[in-house]
């Protein structure tokens, strides 16, 4: 490795002697303290890397030279240190590296080129689904029916921890990836040996799911990825990207009373979707770190993915060091992370210098409030003041199209005075639907909870809002309280150090009282395995039309995400999830009506059963300690019987047999060494036509599979019984469910149909009117290529490589929209599909577009042009119009020209052999 400004250093730690590349020596020849911590990370992984070829003096002198306020134009390399995988992300990256060992032997190169170089850690956390509730049982009947269902896709985990090295499984039942990765795998700075050295160096890492920013809040830095990009850096292929920019965050003052973390991260969530931050860094600093948990930092730091920057960053500080010194790290670590942290001015206190950031933004912790975020978007914040007339003023358009008995629409008059279509909202009680469960009758009507669920790292991670449900619960049982009979509920725990403490202060069985019981180790809910409703409640929404809602202490709200039968979904705090768990409906305003009514007959507020801030941090003081995590974490990729009795294949090469979980993928079928070249596209049709937020959901979704959809049909032709159909997520190791289940939201809306709900497209050249992947078909089998057309903030939300893979097995060379999420762009380049922007002030509905047009799409210059002409010629006559090319790096061009990242590293590993 070279070394230009001569930044080789040593640190003695713990009785050894460790090399690093110096930053402190670097400062001798550029000004380094004004640099943001997360410049400086970005700084030590160019001199470490260093070879002239992937990374050059002249990029490590473009950063340490970083222009705070200019717009990023130069292209530097990172190496992340280690990969994390959750297994719905994971299990289609290991059956790439399987295919990819395939391939590459074919190609003329060895098998065993193909494996992770760096370390690859898997959390088996999105399988379990909440099929069983408001029981003791719950958790190991749902465990139980989680293997039963799973066992294909975790005998392939089994075989690849085998075959692979550097890649190890956590098994189920353990806890959420981002909180294993916050209490166990972190390492915050890296110990290794490297050609017979010890070095020293930051904990960096790329994650499978966009929630990997988590990490961020200890001073890690990292971000999500697809897995084509976590695939390529496993094998030692070096990220491109642009120098970003660094919006610095401002915390002052301290949180008041009642209010929580979760308060906090979306009204963070809320200021910085405000301010744009999509592609950027944000840096939070200020007096109000000190007032700030770790648990609280990674709270802010998890939503990153919401708020639209590549990551949500705090330093290491004494509170790091406590939270390892809490989870139960060795002192040696803790000695070596500060000893580190300090060299290389890495370290943050009161006598750090301030940073020069892009822009800031400030919020004093005192103006927080008690909030929840919906109906359809985390950036959609509401107090909880509001969420009553949220409620109202979301469930007219919903119910805008439901009729009364005799077949003309109803309407009603809500307390604003305005009119809206559908039953009477705000009166509950007097319309809806009877329904008898369980020996009880009530009501269901619009705006009814049907699903309160505390779920999602973001906030199991927080024993401060953990212990406050429980506390909440705890008075709203000795009141007589308990949640609605509608009301499905749910304990998700992100680890098993949480039942530990749950139970350690007795709050495990306060929260059973009112029907909270831990339902699985895993993100359930939040990614859409809420699993099915009872019959009873669904028939009823059935019968109704209802548009009912779902509260959750998750991250995600989308469409058609959390339970397809519930179009209203919130976020909120644990305590606010059992809130409204008890309350049954969105119809009230908790901050001045009865929650409920109490066993002695008399109202009960949430101000009688909201704990204080005192009884909270009282209960944790005496309730986490280190041999929790040193006990919960001793064997965590041991696993107990039902994973170590799963039989699994041996050898190098996996034997594909004939399952509809696992398949091996066409992305390499016919491929030889030649490169291609990025070519115009001629007599294209549109695939879709959509508006605005089109999400990795809608493109991808993870949640169930409807019987007669294209997958559905696909899966009885093998002769899978829809009962066993699982989700689309879990069966992402099968190209042919996943091709067919792209753009199969039950919820997205192509505009080239008016008002069709669902996966449907005009087959433009008969005028029909079918499924999105049947269309597709048609189209290919006339060798027609296919484009989609989009809005603002296409491919939000999860860092799904499927979106993207799916995309391209239906044929689409491009897609154009006003603007991409990062993740998703950076997928779409990954998998060979071509990324174009509308230019500013310009859309489809300016530019009168209908989707029934043919499109040419000109001048790219394999590659090389910043822009392209598209001329879309129809019965309106021709348009012109020009696009930006999104092919931001010379590297992401030399990709696209390979057809992919996985093309380009195939070609590189069979070229050394070869060699």
């Amino acid at each position: 490795m070279l070394d230009s400004f001569a930044t080789r250093d040593t640190v003695n730690v713990n009785g050894s002697s460790y090399q690093i590349a110096s930053l402190t020596k670097l400062g001798q020849h550029f000004n380094i303290k004004r640099l943001p911590y997360s410049m400086k990370i970005l700084l030590e992984n160019l001199l470490r890397h260093e070879d002239g070829v992937n990374v050059t003096k002249k990029e490590i002198e473009a950063v340490a030279n970083w222009n705070a306020k200019a717009e990023p134009d130069t292209e530097i390399s990172f190496m992340p240190a280690r990969v994390v995988l959750q297994d719905f992300t994971g299990v289609p990256c290991v059956v790439d590296l399987a295919a990819m060992r395939d391939a590459v032997v074919k190609l003329g190169g060895d098998a065993k080129q193909i494996n992770p170089l760096a370390p690859a850690e898997l959390v088996i956390d999105h399988s379990v689904q909440v099929d069983v509730y408001g029981s003791e049982s719950a958790l190991e009947k749902n465990v139980e029916i989680e293997f039963h269902r799973n066992q294909e896709r975790y005998s392939f985990l089994r075989w690849g921890q085998k075959a692979f090295n550097n890649f190890k499984v956590v098994p189920p039942r353990t806890g959420i990836v981002h909180q294993v990765n916050l209490e166990h795998l972190a390492r915050v700075v890296f110990a290794s040996e490297k050609d017979g050295q010890k070095w020293l160096y930051p904990d960096t890492v790329f994650g499978t799911d966009s929630h990997t920013t988590m990490i961020n809040g200890i001073g890690v830095l990292g971000w999500g990825v697809g897995g084509i990009e976590a695939e390529a850096a496993m094998l030692g292929q070096p990220s491109s990207m642009l120098i970003p920019q660094v919006v610095g965050f401002k915390l002052t003052g301290k949180l008041s009373e009642g209010v929580t973390a979760t308060d906090l991260v979306l009204t963070v969530t809320q200021m910085l979707r405000k301010l744009g931050v999509v592609g950027k860094f944000v840096e939070f600093f200020g007096d109000g770190l000190k007032h700030l948990p770790l648990a609280d930092r990674a709270t802010i730091g998890n939503m990153a993915p919401e708020y639209g920057a590549t990551c949500g960053i705090f330093p290491i500080d004494q509170e790091a060091l406590n939270y390892l010194h809490l989870s139960g790290r060795s002192e040696d670590q803790i000695k070596l992370v500060e000893a580190y942290a300090k060299a290389q001015g890495l370290w943050h206190d009161e006598n750090t210098p301030a940073a020069e950031f892009t822009t800031t933004l400030e919020l004093n912790l005192a103006d927080v409030k008690p909030s929840l975020a919906g109906p359809k978007r985390p950036q959609d914040r509401v107090l909880l003041e509001g969420v009553q007339k949220s409620f109202l003023d979301a469930v007219g358009p919903l119910t805008a199209n439901r009729k009364t008995k005799n077949g003309d629409a109803a309407s009603f008059t809500n307390e604003g005075g305005s009119t809206a279509i559908g039953n009477p909202a705000n009166d509950i009680t007097d319309s809806g639907v009877r329904v008898e469960k369980d020996g009880e009758s009530f009501k269901l009507g619009d705006g009814s909870v049907v699903i309160a669920a505390i779920t999602s790292c973001t906030n199991t991670s927080n024993p401060a809002v953990m212990l406050g449900a429980g506390l909440l619960a705890k008075k709203a049982a000795a009141k007589g309280l308990k949640a609605k009979p509608w009301v499905k509920t749910s304990i998700g725990p992100g680890s098993l150090v949480v039942t530990d403490y749950l139970e350690k202060t007795g709050l495990l069985k306060e929260l059973e009282k009112v029907g909270f019981y831990i339902v699985g180790y895993g993100c359930t809910t939040c990614i859409g395995n809420s699993g099915p409703l009872p019959a009873e409640i669904s028939q009823g929404i059935a019968e109704g039309d209802l548009a009912v809602a779902s509260v959750l202490s998750g991250n995600r709200n989308f469409e058609g995400r959390v339970h397809p039968e519930v179009k209203m979904n919130y976020l909120a705090s644990p305590p606010l999830v059992v809130a409204y768990a008890l309350a049954g409906t969105l119809d009230v305003d908790l901050t001045k009506d009865p929650i409920g009514q109490g066993s002695d007959g008399k109202p009960v507020y949430l101000k009688d059963i909201w704990p204080s801030n005192k009884e909270i941090s009282d209960v944790i003081a005496g309730a986490i300690n280190p041999q929790m995590f040193e006990k919960n974490y001793a064997d965590v990729f041991k696993g107990d019987s039902r994973w170590n009795n799963i039989a699994s294949p041996d050898g190098s090469v996996y034997k594909w047999d004939d399952s509809t979980y696992i398949k091996n993928p066409p992305y390499f079928d016919g491929m030889t060494m030649e490169t291609g070249k990025i070519e115009d596209i001629h007599g294209a049709r549109v695939l879709g036509l959509f508006g605005d937020s089109i999400t990795t959901d809608h493109i991808s979704p993870a949640g169930s599979i409807k019987k007669d959809s294209p997958a559905g049909r696909f899966l009885i032709s093998k002769g899978v019984e829809p009962k066993d159909f699982n989700s689309y997520g879990s069966r992402r190791g099968n190209d042919d469910v996943m091709v067919r289940g792209t753009f199969a939201n039950i919820r997205i809306k192509n505009l080239m149909l008016d008002g069709v709900e669902g996966g449907y497209t005009l087959y433009v050249p008969s005028g029909e009117q079918m499924a999105i992947y049947d269309a597709a078909m048609k189209y290919k089998a006339g060798k027609t290529p296919l484009i989609v057309v989009a809005g603002k903030e296409y491919g939000t939300g999860s860092s799904r490589d499927w979106a993207a893979k799916g995309t391209l097995l239906l044929g689409v060379k491009a897609v154009i929209a006003e603007s991409f999420e990062r993740i998703h762009r950076s997928n779409l380049v990954g998998m060979g599909v071509l990324p174009l922007q509308f230019k500013d002030g310009e859309n489809a509905k300016s530019l009168g577009l209908t989707g029934k047009e043919t499109f040419e799409i000109t001048g790219l210059k394999d590659g090389e042009s910043k822009e392209a002409t598209v001329i879309a010629k129809g019965d309106g006559g021709e348009k012109k119009f020009t696009v930006k090319v999104l092919l931001l790096t010379p590297k992401e061009r030399e990709f696209f020209r390979h057809g992919g990242i996985l093309q380009y590293v195939l070609r590189q590993l069979a070229s050394k052999k070869a060699a």
